[in-house]
């Protein structure tokens, strides 16, 4: 007999309580989503981390049953990307990514991300208060991502507007992730064209370029690539910043003890990674054969979601889970997956926050909420954490 689905507005506001219950009540439930399809939700921590990286479960769709699940349809040539395959398209297409998307790239993008982030401060700072999504969290990895893209300057306020069309829809305007859709199909490979006749220092002539042992990307794989650095790139990196001031304003103790020693800023952004992360759900999976789960089997085909949120708070794995400590040293969160899907862009999104977080504690340090909390609006998505907007005084 399947559940139904958490309301999404009780899920919205407190993610965490709901999926609290559904990990003490069992590993493994199914449930009726959103969309009346049945979808299979795994809670504790050891499940989700050992089926984040088994390969029977499967990211490609092709694997489903007909009719088991819908989703969100998006053209062949933004599909094909990493979060939509399994080996050895993911190996071959992960292993040119990862030539051209080095740890030795995002270092060298320090400097630039540390003058963005206090010129984005310096335009709000005489004001005295500042809505810190849309004046700070946004706009930084937002610039960021273009950059390391080379996305002309005049091209960068689409971007954002497409991404948060597909993440959180309006729904009063129904048609808006349709055509940020199509502005993308546009948008991308005239993009790709234009970095093909004037190659630039920049990630994406990097893509172009890159080969292995003859081997390169295509067309699509290019576009869709590009799709998911910018989408992934950008979203995740808000909500992270976002969740992460807002988790400091909550625990004030936390907030001093930083603020005391910032060397403690790399620490702080695991912890504030698994305290309250950007996904609250890692992508669907489709099981390749019938696979058993803490003493339940799930057909092969059907969906799973391995939930993040609950195996990040899961006490079985970390010490007093639902406190938010900057010294926590136990590590092993979740936020940005495990195995051969971990996110390819993590150094750079820990670096933006690192930064982001460090220099909005140095140079603000009467940094206060604006609003009363209860107030504080969350984006209307089941699986995505972020803030509308985190209005604060200093």
């Amino acid at each position: 007999m399947s559940l139904a689905f958490p309301d999404l507005s009780a899920l919205v506001a407190d993610p965490h309580t709901t999926y609290a219950r559904l990990r003490e009540a069992g590993p493994v439930h199914r449930i009726t989503g959103p969309d009346g399809l049945p979808v299979w939700i795994v809670t504790r921590y050891r499940d989700v981390r050992q089926l984040l990286a088994d390969p029977r479960l499967s990211l490609d769709k092709t694997h489903r049953l007909p009719g088991n699940y819908r989703g969100f349809s998006l053209p062949a040539s933004l599909d094909a990307n990493l979060l939509n395959m399994d080996p050895p398209d993911h190996t071959r297409i992960r292993r040119l990514v990862t030539k051209a998307f080095t740890s030795g790239r995002v270092e060298q993008m320090r400097p630039g991300i540390q003058l963005l982030a206090d010129q984005l401060l310096d335009a709000v700072a005489d004001r005295g208060h500042a809505d810190l999504v849309a004046d700070f969290a946004a706009p930084l990895p937002i610039t960021v991502i273009c950059d390391l893209l080379g996305v002309p300057q005049h091209s960068r306020r689409d971007f954002r507007a497409w991404t948060d069309a597909l993440v959180a829809p309006d729904p009063g305007n129904p048609d808006a992730a349709k055509h940020a859709v199509a502005a993308m199909l546009t948008y991308f490979p005239q993009l790709i064209a234009d970095k093909r006749r004037t190659p630039g220092n920049d990630l994406l002539s990097d893509l172009i370029d890159v080969r292995d042992e003859g081997d390169r990307l295509t067309e699509d794989e290019l576009t869709s690539l590009a799709f998911l650095i910018l989408f992934a790139g950008y979203e995740n990196t808000v909500q992270l910043i976002g969740t992460a001031v807002l988790a400091l304003l909550d625990h004030p103790e936390q907030l001093a003890a930083l603020r005391a020693d910032p060397s403690k800023i790399e620490g702080a952004v695991e912890e504030f990674a698994r305290f309250d992360g950007p996904a609250l759900l890692a992508i669907r999976r489709f099981p390749v054969e019938d696979l058993e789960i803490g003493g339940v089997t799930i057909p092969a085909g059907e969906t799973v979601m391995l939930s993040l949120a609950a195996a990040n708070r899961d006490p079985d794995r970390f010490p007093a889970p639902d406190r938010l400590d900057v010294d926590r040293r136990d590590g092993g969160h979740l936020a940005l997956g495990h195995g051969i899907h971990y996110c390819v862009g993590a150094p750079l999104a820990r670096l933006e926050t690192q930064i982001a977080v460090s220099t909005l504690l140095r140079r603000f340090p009467g940094l206060k909420p604006a609003v009363p909390r209860e107030e504080l609006r969350w984006r209307p998505s089941m699986r995505a954490r972020g803030l509308v907007a985190l209005p604060v005084r200093f």
